[in-house]
């Protein structure tokens, strides 16, 4: 019975070795990045991202807890426009803060998380002119905590954000193309 327990317990430490030595070996930075071509110009996208009210109508967070709180504060739109929310465990908490709004190429925002996971990124926009449509990008980039990197030995965070992405995407695109 000794033995059995013994032997158990070597491989779970093996196993919980491995686990870990595959997190620290994980990037320092996270990098989600996706695009759309928006059969629109950028000055019809542009407002719809530089708004955080506007988010209501195509950011697919949006829609995942009915009974989230929302604060506004400070710019009602672009630099200084802030936006946190609360929410179930489906969208937690956090912070965005628009750093930067060059007109109508793009935004730079501040995002903090702090719940389930406490993370601080940046995201941005760019909307670049391509004859009769704009290349939308959507970027989101920062540290990968310890936590982080042990989350991507399991799950692809890529492939997770980049859906949520692809979607917000979509919604832009059917929203400024009517």
């Amino acid at each position: 019975m000794f033995e059995t327990i013994a032997i158990i317990a070597v491989i779970l430490a093996i196993a919980i070795a491995v686990v870990l030595i595959l997190a620290a070996a994980k990037p320092d930075t996270l990098r989600v990045v996706r695009a759309i071509s928006i059969k629109a110009p950028a000055e019809r996208i542009f407002p719809l991202i530089n708004d955080f009210h506007q988010w209501v109508a195509w950011s697919p967070y949006e829609t995942r807890d009915p009974a989230m709180k929302r604060t506004y504060v400070g710019a009602e739109r672009g630099q200084g426009a802030v936006y946190a929310w609360d929410g179930n465990k489906n969208v937690g908490s956090g912070r965005m803060e628009i750093l930067d709004a060059s007109v109508p190429s793009k935004i730079v925002i501040k995002l903090d998380f702090f719940k389930p996971f406490e993370g601080h990124n940046t995201a941005e926009f760019t909307m670049l002119p391509q004859g009769d449509a704009t290349s939308v990008t959507w970027t989101m980039y920062g540290p990968a905590v310890f936590m982080s990197k042990l989350m991507q030995v399991f799950i692809n965070l890529d492939h997770m954000i980049g859906k949520d992405f692809e979607a917000g995407l979509a919604n832009l695109k059917k929203l400024t193309e009517k």
